[in-house]
């Protein structure tokens, strides 16, 4: 049975649109040709943050967060980058008992955003800063297994990438949902792995109380 429910962060809960342009800004660069760069070097399966090394060579990412915040400028999200869905879902799954949390590749700055966010919503927030381990490493999904109070393969790992979410918690022995929003995985959704390897494919997350409840019920 499924008894547990943990979250991605980025384009599963939050749309990180906004926040993507004001990069863009930060950079100099105009958000559409931001936004193109950052398509191409998805859909070449590279990681995400060489779409800052297109624009800028030796672009320090980290170094560049320090900068944006020192100048007033941080990186940042609330309540209204948040996806419609998120909040009734999480409010259904809640009423259905469903342990409930919060797991992405997030800063220490974000962490606090989320606690601020849903901290009365859920049972747990884990960020990869937290943990000292980022998706797909292995050692992630280890450490979300360890601190959901319930065996691994009663865990289902909600995420909008095939490579990051749904591979990587399918091999720590999770089951997945897929959600179909957000770069990712509108170029992933029609790949074989994203057909055949999620538990669930979702196009909103207001989909998973029902498909939890009878995917419990078959298995009783």
């Amino acid at each position: 049975m499924i008894r547990a429910v943990v979250f991605d962060v980025g384009e599963c809960l939050v749309d990180e649109t906004r926040e993507y342009g004001t990069w863009a800004d930060w950079m100099g660069v105009p958000r559409h040709t931001f936004h193109a760069m950052f398509g191409a070097v998805v859909a070449q399966g590279r990681d995400y943050r060489e779409v800052f090394q297109e624009f800028r060579a030796g672009f320090d990412l980290y170094q560049e967060r320090e900068k944006r915040a020192a100048a007033g400028q941080p990186e940042t999200f609330g309540e209204q980058d948040l996806y419609a869905d998120v909040r009734p879902t999480l409010a259904r799954l809640r009423v259905d008992g469903v342990w409930l949390g919060i797991a992405g590749n997030q800063t220490v700055r974000a962490g606090r955003i989320l606690r601020q966010l849903f901290s009365n919503d859920v049972d747990l927030i884990g960020t990869s800063d937290d943990w000292g381990a980022s998706k797909p490493d292995p050692a992630f999904f280890k450490r979300v297994a360890e601190v959901v109070p319930f065996d691994v393969d009663e865990i289902l790992y909600v995420g909008d990438r095939c490579d990051n979410d749904i591979r990587p918690a399918s091999l720590a022995g999770m089951h997945t949902a897929l959600v179909h929003r957000g770069p990712w995985a509108t170029i992933q959704w029609h790949s074989p792995e994203a057909s055949e390897l999620p538990t669930f494919r979702v196009e909103s997350l207001l989909e998973l109380p029902a498909l939890i409840r009878e995917f419990n019920d078959s298995v009783r």
